[in-house]
């Protein structure tokens, strides 16, 4: 090649990547990765295969985990393209900080906190405040540091009054899930979780009592494309597709509430 030909090349080469415009990989164009809420496990793979049975869509790479601990990974640089959050408070903090598309966040969905103890547990719980009963052992909450269910949770003990007299007794789970795993086994003998996670493991556990209002702030969902998302369109075809009357009918079967449209 000619210096002069070398050089209209390199010009061309540095002008597109300058624009942005130099074409994507056809394999990363055709990946999108979400991260989500522990809490919406079973109703996200179910709609992420309805998603996806639609055709010419993007495989979704699922990553759930607790809110704070996805959106931490999430500042540090983690390459996703779809966040959802169990909390406001962990989608306000990268909105904060720059990494939410403007214009893409919407609330899909919402839950309770209820309180669950083992299926054939004999303790005589049936409010928030029998936690503080001398036959209740262990509890197991997730981690406020880093899990919006933990965040209510402790919300919720310090409404009913018994923060104090329960310290002691606490377990503390990294994600709702693992609540649901300690309580189920018989590990712990009581637990706060979402509605939702109570529904999935019914044969388990039982739900004795539910949040009251005001005890904590609104349990809410909200969905937003992240800066340098592989794809905006398919991004953002995902969050149509999820609050969408389908999906919304979807997000109902499994227990939750969802906005009015």
């Amino acid at each position: 090649m000619q210096p002069r030909s070398l050089m209209r090349c390199i010009i061309a080469l540095f002008a597109l990547l300058s624009s942005g415009t130099l074409p994507v990989r056809a394999e990363e164009a055709r990946e999108m990765t979400v991260s989500a809420a522990m809490s919406l496990k079973t109703v996200l793979e179910d709609l992420g295969r309805r998603y996806q049975e639609r055709g010419n869509a993007p495989r979704i790479i699922f990553n759930f985990g607790a809110s704070g601990d996805l959106a931490a990974q999430i500042a540090a640089g983690a390459p996703v393209d779809v966040f959802v959050s169990a909390a406001p408070e962990d989608m306000d903090r990268l909105e904060s900080a720059g990494l939410v598309q403007k214009g893409t966040r919407r609330d899909i969905a919402s839950n309770t906190v209820v309180l669950i103890v083992p299926a054939r547990s004999k303790a005589s719980i049936t409010a928030f405040s029998g936690l503080a009963r001398p036959e209740v052992r262990w509890i197991a909450l997730g981690d406020p540091r880093t899990s919006p269910a933990g965040r209510y949770a402790d919300d919720v003990i310090r409404h009913a009054g018994i923060r104090e007299l329960i310290q002691d007794r606490i377990v503390y789970a990294g994600n709702v899930r693992q609540i649901l795993d300690y309580v189920a086994r018989g590990e712990v003998d009581a637990g706060i979780v979402y509605g939702t996670d109570a529904l999935s493991r019914r044969k388990d556990v039982s739900v004795v009592a539910t949040a009251p209002a005001g005890s904590h702030p609104a349990v809410v969902y909200p969905i937003a494309m992240l800066k340098g998302a592989r794809s905006e369109t398919a991004a953002q075809d995902l969050i149509s597709f999820l609050v969408s009357r389908t999906a919304s009918g979807i997000f109902r079967q499994y227990g939750f509430s969802v906005p009015a449209p």
